[in-house]
Order: C-alpha cells, then sequence, then structure tokens
C-alpha cells in the first residue's frame, strides 16, 4: 500500500469536473484508490464518492493506493493534482 499526500491547487476546488477526471485517471489502474479528507474515506473510482468531498482550495488529502500498480498509479494520480488538474 502507498499512501501520498496532495494539496488541492486549483482556485475552484475539487468540483465536478476535476472530479470526474480524477475519476477517469483512477478507473485506468487496476489498484484500489482511496481519498481521505478530514477523517472521511472515500473511493476515488466512484464519481459520487469524489465529488462528495467537495475538497476546497488548501484542502489537505490523503491518497491510498493499494494493488500491482499502485507505484505507476500513485505517481499520475499526486502529478494530476500538484497540477491543479490542468486548471490553474
Amino acid at each position: 500500500m502507498i499512501v501520498r499526500e496532495v494539496v488541492v491547487k486549483n482556485k475552484a476546488g475539487l468540483h465536478t469536473r476535476p472530479a470526474a477526471a480524477v475519476v477517469k485517471l483512477a478507473s485506468r489502474f487496476r489498484s484500489d484508490f482511496f481519498i481521505e479528507m478530514h477523517g472521511s474515506e472515500v473511493n476515488a473510482k466512484s464519481i459520487i464518492g469524489v465529488m462528495s468531498l467537495a475538497a476546497p482550495k488548501g484542502t489537505r488529502l490523503v491518497l491510498k493506493l493499494d494493488g500491482d500498480d499502485e507505484e505507476e498509479a500513485a505517481d499520475q494520480l499526486v502529478e494530476f493534482f500538484e497540477q491543479g488538474f490542468g486548471e490553474q
């Protein structure tokens, strides 16, 4: 299992469009992937789960990945968060 911490960087936070993009990217990998915010954990392959976070800019999130492609998945997902979902 890999655990990484990221910060939501784009102005609008983790709203509908980036939530859908996170789910799409996460779904490309076989690994299980969860996002934790303030002690609450959601499945990152579920659009409802990710959207329910409604994480504003500056929120710290914990990414938890577990599976045979977890390293590659973690690297790509962390980079996606670091780039502000391409929306900055």
